[in-house]
């Protein structure tokens, strides 16, 4: 029993191919994935890092607008000057990107290309766009990841931090192609590090800087301040605060806010013409920094430049109301919407004593009796839902069969709808709209795998375990065809809740 627990509460669920073993070893080797101290990286990506990206995406925006001058030179009237202005196209060649349809970047759910569950579809005739595509190839390589891992807890880890330090793709073209490069870059490479360095390499990601508008943030009294007459974007300041650190109620006020904003000022994003990093790189600009000491949270910062700012987010990582805020989070998503107060002061207090180590968090949470006794009563979540149920079928989606189905549910990867990310609780799930889309979605599965699953009876033993009902068993068992069998199976109590 405890094996299964452990794969559904705190993995993604197991695979066709999985042994007993890791159902009788489950919390060993859950411990052990913590030991391991790292997560391999998703292959295949379209670029390695932000700075590429940066730079291909500049590029492929001048392209744009050289195309767009074109076709409205080729549109003046004979016998007047074009209007057309040439913009030299910087580092990547864009041959190959043409100018797309009005609508290949809308920041809709639904992408003119997208395939939905159970309907193969037609390629679109023409390619998405840059950002579009590249965001549908690390969406891609990033399930694939998900589905080979051996339990799944990893990427759950991963799951819960992106959300936690969401960005929404759907806020600009340099949102939606980095998406996945800020998940690679700011996120996974620190799911078993400190929650300092992870906070940090959060809020400095072009594209978090970008989400949050800090790139327009200007100190009032820094060189540019006072020669542009602008002054700060406080968005970045208050989602630190009461998002990614102290919480809302962390004992903070406005002015906190403000002060945050000042000292953040200067965290921005390199532009197209490189003068001060590579085009799209994290930059520290020191002509838009406040300058002098600011105080937050009753303690004076004078480091200079970045320092200051590297300071301040040292310090709100370490307060102790960022540890109970995450230590809440981490066990409303693993346990229950309701957490158990001792286990929520276990996780605190750990996380207060490590230093804000996560692998000594998620030690004494798989550790936790309390974690593994309450009543499985959280509802998967559409990303978690899409991934077991591939993971126990065996089937291996193509990029419009993740797209169309988590778009439908209304989780898509990287597009939550607002900075405080996608909600964490039963009530956004489990409404009857949303269960009726599951079911849709589910018979969509089932037919699709219907092939490969030759005994849905077998397979719903294996996959379920000892947590399989009678009911669930017999309504399997008389299922007038696999498609169905596959699809009640999935959609079982005991399949959608952990």
């Amino acid at each position: 029993m405890a094996g299964a627990i452990a794969l559904q509460r705190f993995g993604l669920g197991p695979g066709t191919r999985q042994g007993e073993a890791l159902h009788r070893e489950a919390r060993e080797r859950l411990l052990a994935e913590i030991d391991v101290g790292s997560l391999p990286q998703p292959r295949s990506v379209p670029f390695s890092g932000a700075a590429e990206i940066g730079r291909a995406l500049y590029a492929f925006e001048d392209q744009q607008k050289i195309e767009r001058e074109a076709k409205r030179a080729l549109a003046e009237p004979q016998g007047q000057e074009p209007r057309m202005q040439g913009v030299p196209v910087a580092g990547v060649a864009m041959a190959e990107a043409p100018a797309p349809p009005p609508d290949r970047n809308a920041a809709g759910p639904n992408p003119p290309d997208r395939v939905r569950m159970g309907q193969p579809g037609k390629p679109a005739p023409n390619e998405p766009a840059l950002p579009f595509r590249t965001y549908r190839d690390e969406v891609k390589a990033r399930v694939d990841l998900a589905l080979a891992a051996e339990s799944g807890f990893g990427e759950r880890l991963v799951m819960f931090w992106s959300n936690h330090f969401c960005i929404g793709a759907t806020k600009s073209n340099i949102c939606r192609i980095m998406a996945g490069a800020y998940e690679r870059e700011a996120i996974r490479p620190h799911v078993f590090g400190r929650f300092e360095d992870m906070l940090i390499a959060a809020e400095s990601h072009p594209a978090m800087l970008d989400f949050l508008d800090n790139r327009q943030s200007i100190g009032p009294n820094s060189p540019a301040g006072r020669r542009r007459g602008r002054g700060l974007n406080e968005n970045l300041a208050r989602e630190i605060m009461e998002l990614h650190t102290l919480g809302v109620a962390g004992g903070y006020g406005q002015a906190d806010v403000t002060n945050l904003a000042r000292i953040l000022t200067g965290w921005t994003v390199s532009g197209r013409d490189g003068r001060l990093g590579f085009p799209g790189s994290f930059i520290f600009n020191p002509g838009l920094h406040e300058p002098g000491a600011i105080s937050l949270l009753g303690r004076a910062y004078e480091q200079p430049d970045l320092a200051q700012g590297a300071a301040a987010l040292s310090d709100l990582a370490r307060h102790p109301a960022t540890a109970h805020f995450i230590a809440s989070k981490l066990a409303r998503h693993f346990v229950a919407d309701e957490p158990p107060p001792g286990l929520v002061d276990l996780l605190a207090a750990t996380f207060r004593r490590s230093g804000g180590d996560l692998p000594s968090v998620y030690r004494a949470l798989i550790g936790s009796d309390e974690a593994w006794k309450a009543p499985a009563t959280k509802m998967r979540s559409p990303q978690e839902f899409l991934l077991a149920a591939c993971r126990a079928t065996g089937f291996q989606p193509n990029a419009g069969q993740i797209l169309g189905p988590l778009g439908t549910m209304g989780q898509s990867f990287w597009q939550p709808p607002g900075p405080n990310g996608y909600a964490d609780s039963n009530a956004a799930w489990a409404s009857a709209e949303g269960l009726k889309t599951r079911i849709d979605v589910a018979a969509g599965w089932g037919r699709q795998a219907a092939n490969a699953v030759p005994d849905p009876r077998g397979l719903t033993a294996d996959i379920l375990g000892p947590l399989l009902s009678p009911e669930t068993r017999q309504a399997v068992a008389r299922a007038e065809s696999r498609p169905q069998a596959i699809a009640l199976l999935l959609m079982s109590p005991e399949f959608q809740r952990r």
